[in-house]
């Protein structure tokens, strides 16, 4: 995925990727990849992106870890999120997470499922994407880190979405209202 945004940008990065992160092998592999590139030369620029891990609120040990200043996560006692390919209480290689997201600069955020629901159906009304709850909790995590400052309006980002709403046909209800999901416990 690192060799893919950084070529789909010019080889230029974007100033910010965020990633739902469960076990994290995906914001692990960015963050290495980028790495690649930058010792290799192949980039057009110094501008290292800062990654974001997200996480389900019923299920961030990353997010807790990351806030504590830790450099391991500790499993919650009850994980509970409708997104369950992000329901990973005590992901292998959370010490990579954690220094990723660190040296980079990033950052680590945790949305509700009723944020990241709600998230999904709007994207679905707005732009006829049907996003799995997983990437739905990246675009939550967007608008809160534009509205605290943290992320600028000028700034580059992706926003990886990391498979289909219609792997998860009980995350959005008939009525037009986000809620009705079965929550998945580890």
């Amino acid at each position: 995925m690192g060799y893919e945004i950084a070529e789909q940008f010019g080889w230029a990065p974007p100033d910010v990727i965020l990633y739902p992160t469960g076990g994290g092998v995906g914001l692990i592999g960015i963050h290495k990849a980028l790495a690649e590139m930058r010792a290799m030369g192949w980039l057009r620029t110094d501008v290292v992106p800062r990654l974001v891990a997200v996480q389900a609120a019923g299920c961030a040990p990353i997010v807790e870890a990351f806030e504590r200043g830790d450099t391991e996560a500790t499993a919650p006692a009850d994980p509970r999120t409708v997104a369950f390919g992000i329901t990973v209480p005590k992901p292998l290689g959370d010490f990579l997470i954690l220094r990723a997201v660190r040296e980079t600069g990033g950052t680590a955020v945790s949305v509700t499922d009723e944020e990241l629901l709600a998230t999904q159906l709007d994207l679905a009304a707005a732009e006829g994407t049907f996003v799995c709850p997983e990437g739905a909790a990246c675009f939550a995590a967007l608008a809160r880190l534009r509205e605290s400052g943290w992320l600028g309006e000028s700034e580059r980002v992706v926003v990886l979405n990391t498979g289909t709403g219609i792997k998860y046909p009980d995350t959005v209800n008939t009525s037009g209202t986000s809620g009705g999901a079965a929550v998945h416990q580890v």
